[in-house]
């Protein structure tokens, strides 16, 4: 048996007739994983559209309050983080660790960075009083369903928030794994179905962008 074959038959489980059947079972349980995501997405994307149809002014000069240039910036971020975990899928079916993991790193960089400019975003509007729901004390928006707006672009980057912190730690999780040899060109399955998580995060954000942040 070559080394290749060997490498192939040490991951595969017993229930598997071999490595391709486990990686298709793998990536189909991934996607239906991710529908059940965007669904649970779909319930404040249509709260959004409900309450935009009914405060179409609230919500334009709610918008004014967010940080337009953090956004943006947050979205090149994300964009880069994408192409980086494709690179590193494709540095492991090149048999070149060194790269998987430097491209790993830098996606893990990439999720801190967007934390850490969310967490200026959300203690500067801490600062000012803009809380969700009942908390919120703002007085700078004329409008009295000015907390609606913001309970929603709250739940909405919030939930997008634990996500790329679960994100991070799932990465980090596959760096460790690849520094141990486990991935190769034989088996990288991992790396292959966290980055199909990680590029839904990244599109999750890239709607929520313009529809919080671009209102006219």
């Amino acid at each position: 048996m070559s080394h290749n074959s060997s490498a192939v038959q040490s991951h595969v489980a017993h229930h598997f007739v071999d490595s391709e059947q486990q990686f298709d079972a793998a990536k189909f349980g991934m996607w239906i994983f991710l529908v059940t995501e965007i669904l649970f997405f779909g319930g404040l994307f249509a709260a959004y559209i409900i309450y935009r149809a009914w405060y179409p002014d609230l919500y334009t000069m709610a918008s004014t309050q967010l940080d337009t240039t953090m956004g943006a910036i947050n979205t090149g971020v994300l964009i880069f983080s994408s192409l980086t975990m494709a690179l590193s899928i494709w540095a492991a079916q090149h048999n070149d660790k060194k790269k998987t993991g430097i491209f790993l790193l830098v996606t893990i960089a990439c999720a801190f960075a967007f934390m850490v400019i969310k967490y200026f975003e959300y203690t500067h509007k801490f600062h000012l009083g803009i809380f969700p729901g009942e908390a919120y004390t703002f007085t700078g928006i004329d409008h009295p369903k000015a907390h609606i707006f913001f309970s929603i672009y709250y739940m909405m980057t919030g939930l997008h928030g634990i996500h790329v912190i679960i994100g991070i730690g799932l990465i980090f999780w596959l760096w460790m794994k690849n520094n141990k040899g486990s991935f190769n060109s034989a088996y990288y399955t991992p790396i292959e179905i966290v980055g199909l998580y990680w590029h839904l995060v990244d599109i999750i954000w890239i709607f929520l962008f313009p529809l919080l942040y671009l209102i006219d």
